[in-house]
């Protein structure tokens, strides 16, 4: 190994186990600048939302810390990508440069760019996958083009998870530059909230990567996975993983928590494939996003182009609030409000009462998700709301609109999750606390209001409005 000086750009993958450009790197190049550059301009229309800008802080200070320690301190600038990274190469000669990639349109663009400008320079730059099991482009059905189908996606994907054996964390001590650039102070992007409306999701959540591999650890305990498949739809009970933020960030791989799960002792356990399925439909939204790009706005099937969506600003305000008078959609947007997360079935069910309920087009729901998750993924966020509003790939049909008190009912049939979110219902009965509307005394006393819609009603004009839309096509 010669002198050569290697920069390695972290992005989304703030973590140093399983990481493959840092893997690259420590074999390559006697000394590694490890960098974070903040450049929300070139993220496009999607430019972060503000729980994931505050994770962010958190994850970034964790890596910080972690590299620190390993002797190899991370470098923050802020500015324009190209230019940075031009100006590092200037500073240190570092005649390498590695990055793991990232799949939105507007990064794949901006990547290119960069490899297109430091390739003339004789800039070894490359790159790596970091955060799926298979590339998009490496998936393909039997006429060759990207399947918009989850089952027969996941019967060709999974054989992956076989080839999923985690990279280990190399060692960094020793390979700091000995003149190290300047950079700023993480405090100087200005990612925490003012006011600090953020609190709440630091007691359900820590991030970095010590934070994702105890979340991991908690998980694959025998007695919690093992429920996974009769347990996961069950907002009052504590079954589901809470990995997806930390997967997001890339404080751990999808390869780090797919080897760690096939390789319990249980392997044929319902709740292995089950989970294993979710990380599936992960897979299967960055196929997705990559090959169709415009559904980030646009929807995947033509014909809804022109459906008949309502404009009701004080209806979708309620939504957001959570004071829609429906228990389970307002238990979960005021979970998300207060944690900036919500359990998956609940998403479900709140973005089924906004697209069909009442008739508010996808793309505000798929906003304020994207404001207000810590988990906020471009591809899953996609996917998951055209899945619900019937104009996605392997989307629910137009018929199944979720009634959202039976709902409740089954998943939360205590009403435990209810009463942890809507205090003012805390005291109902459990025959009431799903359908508070029915005693018109507790709404008068607990102060929680009328359903501002007809559920019949609503249901009957989203089936008419969806059947004009099929007889048209």
């Amino acid at each position: 190994m010669d002198e050569s000086i290697g920069i390695v750009w972290f992005r989304r993958d703030l973590r140093l186990r399983d990481n493959p450009a840092l893997q690259a790197a420590s074999e390559h190049c006697r000394y590694i600048l490890p960098i974070y550059l903040h450049d929300p301009s070139s993220e496009g229309n999607w430019t972060a939302g503000a729980a994931s800008k505050s994770w962010l802080h958190y994850s970034l200070q964790a890596l910080q810390q972690t590299l620190r320690s390993q002797g190899c301190p991370l470098l923050i600038r802020a500015g324009h990508s190209r230019e940075i990274l031009s100006d590092l190469i200037n500073e240190t000669g570092a005649t390498h440069l590695f990055w793991n990639r990232c799949y939105e349109p507007s990064a794949m663009a901006r990547d290119a760019c960069i490899r297109q400008k430091f390739k003339p320079q004789g800039i070894h730059s490359q790159s790596f996958n970091a955060s799926l099991l298979a590339e998009p482009w490496e998936i393909a059905n039997q006429q060759g083009k990207p399947f918009q189908v989850f089952t027969p996606f996941w019967k060709h994907h999974r054989q992956h998870i076989a080839d999923s054996k985690p990279l280990p964390t190399p060692d960094l001590n020793g390979r700091a530059l000995r003149s190290i650039p300047t950079g700023i102070p993480l405090e100087e992007l200005q990612l925490l909230p003012h006011p600090r409306w953020d609190r709440g999701f630091w007691q359900r959540f820590t991030p970095g990567e010590q934070g994702a591999q105890e979340a991991l650890d908690s998980f694959v305990h025998e007695e919690t996975i093992l429920r996974y498949s009769t347990d996961r739809n069950r907002p009052d009970l504590k079954q589901t993983s809470l990995l997806s933020p930390h997967l997001h960030f890339g404080e751990i791989s999808v390869r780090q928590v797919a080897h760690r799960v096939s390789q319990l002792g249980h392997g044929t356990h319902e709740s292995i494939h089950t989970f294993l399925s979710e990380i599936g439909w992960r897979e299967f939204a960055y196929h997705l996003l990559y090959h169709f790009p415009h559904t980030t706005q646009h929807p995947l099937k033509d014909k809804f182009t022109d459906f008949p969506w309502r404009e009701a600003p004080e209806q979708l305000d309620a939504w957001r609030r959570g004071q829609t008078g429906i228990p389970i959609v307002d238990a979960g947007m005021r979970e998300l409000w207060q944690t900036g997360w919500m359990h998956n079935r609940v998403r479900m069910i709140t973005g089924s009462y906004l697209v069909k309920n009442l008739l508010i087009p996808w793309q505000s729901g798929a906003s304020w998700f994207w404001d207000t998750l810590v988990d906020a993924d471009l591809a899953s966020n996609t996917l998951g709301w055209q899945w619900v509003a019937g104009c996605g790939a392997d989307a629910a049909p137009y018929f199944r609109i979720f009634n959202p008190v039976l709902q409740s009912e089954r998943f939360d049939p205590k009403g435990i999750y209810l009463r942890k979110w809507i205090p003012e219902l805390a005291s109902a009965s459990e025959r009431l606390i799903h359908t508070p509307w029915r005693d018109p005394n507790l709404l008068r006393k607990s102060g929680y209001p009328e359903k501002q819609i007809s559920l019949i009603e609503s249901r009957n004009r989203a089936l008419a409005a969806y059947e004009t839309m099929q007889q048209s096509h």
